[in-house]
């Protein structure tokens, strides 16, 4: 492995374990500073649709999706659900502020739609649970399939 890559490798994981830090941190502040009973209240001024669930849904999603980012475990899934909990929150918390995050605007929730993005479709590099787990099962896919299983198969057919 090149030192290119291993750089790379150790960006994608600095760059996840932050974006991870910065979802749990909304999710726990969701489930245990403000209270779900506050957060669905807050969801209901907002406008949101079916805001108890609303609430829930996006406490849940950033709580262990940033945590499962932290770890890097199903990074690709759990990107694409923190993705669409940052388009809800466009529409439903931002929208009206217009860009500026000083104006409660969706500039930061773009960032974070951005980084997620980059982190979730790349590799994960040595710092996520995720490389060792594709590791794995390519070296059992790779093991089925050489020369001397090949050649084993047809002996025993």
């Amino acid at each position: 492995m090149t030192i290119i890559k291993q750089g790379q490798g150790l960006a994608v994981s600095i760059a996840r374990i932050i974006l991870g830090i910065i979802f749990f941190a909304h999710g726990w502040q969701k489930l245990f500073t403000f209270g779900m009973d506050g957060v669905k209240a807050n969801f209901e001024t907002m406008g949101a649709p079916v805001p108890g669930v609303s609430a829930w849904f996006a406490a849940l999603a950033e709580f262990i999706g940033g945590g499962l980012l932290i770890v890097g475990l199903a990074v690709p899934v759990v990107s694409v659900i923190l993705i669409l909990d940052m388009i809800g929150a466009i529409f439903i918390a931002h929208i009206d502020a217009g860009f500026w995050v000083n104006d409660g605007g969706y500039e930061l929730v773009l960032a974070l739609i951005a980084g997620l993005l980059a982190v979730g479709f790349a590799k994960q590099g040595f710092l996520a649970v995720d490389t060792y787990i594709v590791k794995a099962a390519t070296a059992g896919k790779t093991a089925q399939v050489t020369p001397a299983t090949v050649e084993k198969a047809g002996a025993d057919s």
